[in-house]
């Protein structure tokens, strides 16, 4: 049975339609229903493989989720938001990052590598959980919600970068990468928005998504040629298209139908497939240790410099604990270090494990104890900005 394509992409759609129906019902990210799916699926019915085409998808839904997660960045809440989101989201990548590193590797004894790989998944902030949140409250047009949402960009923009370069091969191809990237990147804004003037968004064909597609795939080839990973053209990518997908939300709609229907299941159902549970039992120890460690490091890094940019207790608290949740990057940099053999299924388990808890402890402490009120995030904003007028008045006068 096996080997009849049809019936296992049966079972997998199944799963995904599974998960979606949970997702609703609980009002669960669909992300993390999926990784659990997975991984009910691997340990309890005896689904241990995946097959070609199913790592082909799962591969695509990767690439195609980190891109979205780069589109969903405002370029003008980033820009005006710049200073604190840079420190805050640098010190929530940072600190967690080396933490994580050094205990991995000098404490739990794993490797340089494998340690690496620790730091880069558990030092990542989830997009897709925060962004989820926002929107649920209603606060992601608020100035602190948009700080929130742009400091996840600069933390998650670190892991992708850290993934992309401690795991590079810098070489010929390496050069050649850099500087078409580089090339693409700057044109296409321009191209899309040429695009969509000429063709429209309303044609049958969606010319305008399959451009995006074939320069996604054509950098994530030269990505995988360079032996980079392709995260990270496919960030970066999103990053210089948001302008043009904030303007026009038919197409960032299309984008996530066909990324979130035939792409992300795949990916995050095989996350979930090689979560091992008998590892989990045997090895709980290290994982309530990462995951208190994620969450330490996280607030050291967070929370002094929310209190320092003016926010009350109960907004600084919903902030670090909202740049505290890991999800999608984290779950994209341990199957990247399981693909290419860096780290073996028992780290694995460990890690995405603790990056799933990171999703769910976070949020439900925030939610139920410093949900902050709409009105106290605009007014943080209305007096950010008269501090900065105030302060760039006093710098004038000197």
């Amino acid at each position: 049975m096996l080997d009849n394509v049809w019936l296992v992409a049966a079972i997998w759609m199944g799963m995904a339609f599974v998960a979606s129906l949970i997702s609703i019902r609980i009002g669960v990210s669909v992300a993390l229903v999926e990784i659990l799916v997975g991984v009910l699926a691997g340990n309890f019915f005896g689904i241990h493989h995946t097959t070609q085409w199913v790592d082909f998808l799962a591969m695509l839904g990767s690439g195609v989720l980190t891109f979205l997660a780069g589109a969903e960045i405002d370029p003008a809440s980033l820009k005006a938001n710049l200073k604190t989101s840079l420190i805050i989201g640098f010190l929530s990548f940072a600190i967690p990052f080396v933490s994580v590193w050094m205990i991995a590797q000098y404490l739990l004894g794993w490797g340089l590598h494998q340690a690496q790989i620790a730091g880069i998944s558990l030092s990542t902030t989830s997009v897709a959980v925060v962004y989820a949140v926002m929107i649920e409250k209603k606060l992601s047009d608020t100035s602190m919600g948009k700080m929130i949402l742009a400091a996840c960009f600069i933390t998650d923009f670190g892991t992708v970068l850290a993934l992309g370069v401690l795991f590079a091969n810098f070489n010929i191809w390496m050069v050649l990468f850099v500087g078409v990237m580089c090339i693409l990147l700057w044109l296409m804004p321009r191209w899309t928005r040429y695009l969509i003037g000429r063709l429209g968004t309303d044609k049958v064909s969606q010319p305008e998504v399959k451009f995006i597609l074939l320069v996604l795939f054509f950098l994530g080839g030269l990505a995988t040629t360079a032996k980079s990973e392709a995260v990270l053209p496919a960030y970066l990518m999103g990053l210089v298209v948001a302008g043009v997908f904030v303007r026009d939300k038919t197409l960032v709609n299309r984008m996530r139908t066909i990324a979130f229907t035939i792409f992300t299941p795949f990916y995050f159902m095989k996350a979930g497939l090689y979560v091992s549970l008998p590892v989990i039992w045997t090895s709980l120890g290290i994982i309530v240790l990462l995951l208190v460690l994620k969450i330490t490091t996280k607030i050291i890094g967070v929370y002094p410099l929310a209190r320092i940019f003016q926010m009350r207790k109960k907004e600084a608290n919903y902030t670090t604990l909202l740049m505290a949740t890991g999800l999608t990057f984290g779950t994209i940099s341990a199957l990247f270090g399981l693909n290419n053999h860096i780290i073996d299924q028992k780290q694995y388990t460990i890690l995405v494990t603790v990056v799933i808890l990171s999703a769910i402890v976070p949020t439900l402490i925030a939610q139920k104890f410093f949900q902050p009120e709409a009105n106290a995030m605009i007014a943080w904003g209305r007096l950010r900005k008269i501090t900065e007028s105030h302060n760039s008045k006093n710098k004038r006068r000197k």
